[in-house]
């Protein structure tokens, strides 16, 4: 990677491979080792979370694989952060973390469950714009969403997680006949391996039977996407197949913010 890595600007986040043991024994290793982070410049004591601004974005980057809990430094550190978080400098909120909390592939489906619990009403109370997310090799995006409700003030989850890999695409969705995983298989020993139910579909099933309302696009191809800025309130995101021309676009949405209408969410310091 040193071709791109050396060239290209790079803020990355921890993903479950890096839980893999490495040189000395170690997890993390490589990924503490090979890339600079700006936590001590974001009040974080951690490399595993921290924050940087660009482009008139706020990039909040969350680590899944550490304690995520109410009660955790994590935690507290996104607090902190969410309340000096200022949008006269930076309109956009923007917040990544490894494995999504809204995907309809079963492959993970729900394994990042609890940390959803744990954190979605406070990055929904400050307004969240977009998520970015990896772990399931596919894409999605959904339309604005929160507690699996479609809801104008909350953020957009796009997953990204298909820039190619050794594993495979991720091709079934848990909506198809047969494809509902049993919900006590979906827990990840890497998340905490513990089983938080919520009620994610209108009739209180674990899964849905047809592609469920905040499920805007998916699709099981390889890709990437590129965001645009267009000012404090427009933003272009625009997804493209690996194996298309750079003229084809896969998927584009104009994601708008709206402050009139999520007044609480216009959060300044």
């Amino acid at each position: 990677m040193e071709n791109l890595t050396s060239t290209v600007p790079l803020m990355v986040v921890e993903g479950n491979h890096e839980l893999e043991l490495q040189a000395g024994n170690k997890t993390f290793e490589a990924y503490s080792s090979r890339f600079a982070f700006p936590n001590i410049e974001s009040g974080s004591t951690s490399k595993f979370y921290y924050y940087f601004n660009a482009g008139g974005i706020h990039f909040i980057m969350l680590g899944a694989y550490i304690d995520f809990g109410r009660s955790g430094a994590q935690y507290e550190w996104l607090k902190r952060d969410l309340a000096k978080f200022n949008r006269s400098v930076t309109p956009w909120l923007v917040v990544t973390w490894h494995p999504p909390w809204y995907s309809t592939y079963t492959a993970h489906y729900k394994e990042a469950e609890c940390m959803k619990v744990a954190m979605e009403d406070l990055l929904y109370s400050y307004g969240t714009d977009i998520v970015f997310n990896g772990h399931v090799h596919a894409y999605e995006r959904s339309n604005r969403v929160y507690k699996y409700q479609l809801d104008p003030c909350g953020p957009v989850h796009i997953v990204i997680g298909d820039g190619g890999n050794r594993e495979k695409m991720a091709i079934e969705h848990t909506d198809e006949p047969g494809k509902c995983p049993d919900p006590l298989s979906t827990p990840d020993s890497a998340l905490g391996g513990q089983f938080c139910p919520s009620n994610s579909t209108t009739t209180g099933a674990f899964c849905w039977d047809q592609q469920p309302p905040y499920s805007a696009l998916r699709e099981s191809s390889f890709g990437h996407g590129i965001l645009e800025m267009k000012n404090a309130t427009w933003a272009l995101w625009t997804w493209h197949r690996n194996q298309d021309t750079n003229s084809q676009v896969g998927d584009q949405i104009y994601i708008v913010r709206q402050p009139d209408l999520c007044p609480s969410h216009n959060v300044t310091a």
